[in-house]
Order: C-alpha cells, then structure tokens, then sequence
C-alpha cells in the first residue's frame, strides 16, 4: 500500500522537494525556546507583516545569530559560563537552541530586536505582480 499525501495529487508538479522540506520541519519537535508568531496590519493595499517573537531570557545580543540560508530563517543562541559557580538549585540551564523557520519565496527579513529577553524578528512579503504569459501553440501536420 502506498502512502497519499497532499503532493502526490498528479496536478501538483514540482512540489516533491517542498513535501521533503514539510516532513523535516514536521520532525523537529523540540519546543525550546517558546515563540509566537503574528501578523502586523499595515493599512489597505500594503505588504503582508509577520513578527516572530522568541523568549529567550539570559541570552545576550552577542549570545544569539539570526541568519537566512536558502528559504530557511535560522535562530541559534549559545550561552557561555564565565566562571564556574556552585549552585545550591540550578532551575535555569545554560543551553544552547537552535530554531528554524520555513520562510515562502519572497519573505525579507526586515530586522531583529532584543528587548527584555524577547527576540522579535519582523518579515515582509511583498505583494507579487501578478504575470500573465501568453503560451503559443504550434501546429504540425
């Protein structure tokens, strides 16, 4: 028996290596650090906005890299211990993350911030043209 998915529908071409990119995502299932994302209104007729807020608490600017590679949004932070210290109850590790997101052909990252240990990251998506080809067809008898 074979396994059906959405992309298997034959009108569907060129969409196996996005159903590859689904299934990984799908499979990183850690929930660390916890995140929001939202969708910022801007007035009639502008760009789609998201805003991905991530809580990372007792991470430093210089703790956290933001980087695109391909159509994936990467989130890495790295904490270092300074000096070593004895604890009489450690409830805050020190851990590293790494978060990716899955980012739609044409989302820019417009900017990151770090404000009372929340990451914000804003994307845009500018509206496409719309482009209409007219295909010829030739004739052969």
């Amino acid at each position: 028996m074979s396994r059906m998915t959405p992309f298997s529908n034959p009108l569907m071409l060129g969409f196996e290596a996005m159903e590859k990119t689904l299934e990984r995502v799908a499979k990183s299932g850690d929930g660390y650090p916890p995140y929001n994302i939202e969708r910022i209104r801007t007035g009639e007729g502008g760009s789609e906005r998201l805003r991905i807020t991530l809580a990372v608490a007792g991470f430093a600017e210089a703790d956290l890299d933001v980087s695109i590679e391909e159509n994936q949004l990467w989130v890495r932070g790295r904490q270092q211990d300074e000096e070593p210290r004895e604890f009489l109850h450690r409830g805050i590790a020190a851990r590293q993350f790494q978060r990716t997101f899955l980012l739609a052909d044409g989302m820019r990252v417009v900017g990151a911030e770090l404000k009372n240990g929340l990451l914000a990251i804003d994307l845009d998506r500018p509206e496409p043209e719309r482009l209409v080809r007219k295909i010829n067809i030739s004739v052969k008898d």
